[in-house]
């Protein structure tokens, strides 16, 4: 089978591949449909399921992503290394004790 040409155009422009596939070679709709549905609806997820997608729900928790600099960025590693824990678990664990103190510093 050719490849696709991925080439500009004489004008400059891209051109969208072009892929060159005989009649023969189509798979049967009617099979490869079901055999296709069926596969799809195996892989995809429960309704319920948890994610650990930013911003979206994890269980009865919430997940938030952490964008630090480079260098802050090692200093946790370094830090948690130190510990004996993860980057992650010691920036929630860090979270939840400010947390903590601003529920304090409120009266909760």
């Amino acid at each position: 089978m050719p490849l696709p040409s991925l080439g500009r155009s004489k004008s400059g422009r891209h051109r969208p591949p072009q892929i060159d596939v005989a009649e023969d070679e189509l798979a049967p709709a009617g099979d490869t449909d079901d055999e296709l549905t069926s596969y799809l609806a195996a892989l995809a997820p429960e309704t319920d399921t948890e994610t650990t997608a930013s911003g979206t729900s994890f269980g009865s928790a919430q997940v938030y992503q952490l964008r630090l600099t480079l260098m802050d960025n090692e200093q946790l590693k370094e830090l948690a290394g130190e510990r004996q824990t993860s980057p992650q678990a010691l920036a929630t664990e860090w979270v939840m004790q400010r947390l903590q103190w601003e529920a304090r510093q409120r009266g909760y």
